[in-house]
């Protein structure tokens, strides 16, 4: 039988009413019998999840935060290197620097999909600091570039080692944690964007001044030494990051025992008690004709990544544009990334907390939209630097909002590992774009935000048509499973198509399972 069909006849049953139940007195696809695990799941020692939870996250969420922070800086810190003198120096026009960033993205979408369908066969503890250490050296190459030709050159490797870094991420953490304790800690790690846009102009202002050391100017000594960190920093982790949540050490085996369980049932993770999932090119094609969930969500992950992308590299020349010197804008860009890195974590915490995405991404949204707004239709150089809060603010609390929505709502392993490289490859897109509204329209780059204004509104509103399409899918199938239970008499026992295997094998196609709104 294969993946994609569905294990049950789905022809009504000829003993029973076939006219369509009422939701409203439908069982909850999350009862005790949602769990894959169906005749063990109530015995996990809770405590000893507790426990493992916290270990695990002391261990993963540090290295992998790090491992982010690392390639935003490393491929973000162009735009502070060209207000310390990149351009003047290798004497490039705005359309020529445009080149250079949209180089960058070219080979970094190429890799996503390839990289995340090889992490499980590879291990993501050798492809994920394998990569950060090789980007880390060609990150510091670009210190040693004398021409324009030579900068694309380190760009397009640059891209090409860090492609598979974020999507590989957020599908390694979706087999560490539950999906509805995965975007706090995806939020952590992602809010680390917001201290790489801090702390860059902090780095850079300070880095800069080692202008004329060993013959290099301050733009060159910004790539040698955050690469050099960067490949050090990969190195080390490559001895200490785990591959699966049984592989940390200091976990009991009482504690990964009842971890490895309460993943399973929760929908979540690659267990398989069975044997490891054989990839299936089917299981990649189904993600293109059978997930539109994730269709849906790559329209507003595609703005995103155009207002993401377009705030990452031109922040500190939006702010040099406002008429502040280099050095004062490299700080200034420091205050709005802080504050968005504090509130994308308590933006990721209710929505745990609360097991709801979008509306959380619809409100961000719009705040964005507002940010965008002000820079548009105010003319003073304090509103539009308060206007780079509510911007920043807004786009970096909803970018973790749809890329966790997207990874929780798509299973097994293979079809999720393509569906969270998908939804990259269209942010990502929206990043080559970005690269390319901020060529002219200084200081106020009219185009540029009357584009990302109506981005941010078309994130809030394709936001709100994914939650209206998973909300009916998940009352089609409780329909579904109350038909199925009703076949069997007595309206409660599981037969063939509930058995942990179907439930393996379908993933986010089987009647249990219920999206994440």
């Amino acid at each position: 039988m294969s993946g994609l069909d569905s294990p049950v006849d789905r022809s009504p049953s000829p003993h029973k009413d076939s006219s369509r139940p009422s939701s409203a007195n439908l069982p909850s696809l999350r009862d005790e019998k949602s769990h894959i695990d169906v005749e063990g799941s109530q015995d996990i020692d809770q405590k000893a999840v507790r426990s493992a939870l916290l270990k695990m996250d002391i261990v993963v969420i540090p290295i992998v935060g790090m491992y982010y922070l690392l390639s935003f800086l490393d491929r973000s810190n162009i735009g502070n290197a060209k207000i310390a003198g990149l351009q003047k120096d290798l004497k490039m026009t705005n359309t020529q620097y445009s080149t250079a960033l949209t180089i960058t993205y070219v080979p970094y979408i190429l890799m996503e999909i390839p990289m995340n369908l090889l992490m499980k066969r590879l291990g993501a503890n050798i492809t994920l600091p394998v990569m950060v250490i090789l980007w880390g050296m060609v990150c510091a190459c670009q210190g040693a570039v004398k021409s324009y030709g030579g900068l694309l050159a380190c760009r397009f490797f640059l891209g090409a080692l860090e492609g598979g870094l974020f999507p590989g991420i957020v599908l390694y953490l979706s087999s560490f944690y539950k999906r509805h304790n995965m975007q706090f800690r995806f939020a952590m790690m992602f809010s680390t964007t917001s201290l790489a846009g801090a702390f860059s102009g902090l780095l850079a202002a300070a880095i800069q001044n080692l202008h004329g050391k060993r013959g290099l100017s301050g733009w060159a000594w910004i790539f040698v030494l955050e690469g050099v960190f960067t490949t050090l920093f990969g190195i080390i982790t490559l001895f200490f990051i785990p591959a699966t949540p049984r592989d940390i050490g200091w976990l009991t085996e009482h504690e990964k025992e009842s971890y490895t369980r309460d993943l399973t049932a929760d929908w979540s993770g690659d267990a398989d008690e069975e044997g490891q999932e054989v990839f299936s090119w089917s299981e990649v094609a189904s993600v293109f004709i059978n997930a539109p969930q994730t269709l849906i969500l790559c329209l507003p992950l595609f703005f995103s990544g155009v207002t993401l992308y377009g705030l990452a590299n031109f922040t500190p020349t939006i702010v040099n544009a406002l008429g502040y010197s280099a050095n004062h804008a490299q700080l200034l860009s420091v205050p709005p990334y802080a504050c968005s890195f504090v509130l994308s974590i308590v933006a990721a915490y209710a929505c745990d907390k609360y097991k709801n995405r979008g509306f959380m991404a619809i409100g961000c949204s719009l705040v964005a939209a507002a940010g965008y707004g002000v820079f548009l239709w105010t003319n003073q150089k304090h509103s539009h630097y308060g206007a780079l809060f509510l911007q920043i603010i807004g786009v970096y609390c909803v970018a973790p909002c749809l890329s966790t929505w997207n990874a929780n709502n798509v299973q097994p392993h293979y079809r999720r590992a393509t569906s969270v490289a998908l939804a990259f490859v269209s942010t990502n897109i929206g990043g080559i774009v970005s690269t390319w509204l901020f060529i002219t329209g200084s200081p106020k780059f009219r185009t540029a935000s009357i584009i990302n204004f109506a981005f941010a509104v078309g994130m809030a509103f394709f936001s709100g048509l994914a939650m209206l399409y998973m909300r009916n899918r998940n009352v089609a199938k409780r329909e579904e499973v109350a038909r199925l239970l009703s076949e069997k008499g007595d309206g409660t026992a599981p037969g063939e198509w509930d058995s942990p295997a179907e439930r393996r094998k379908l993933g986010d196609r089987h009647p249990r399972f219920e999206y994440t709104l």
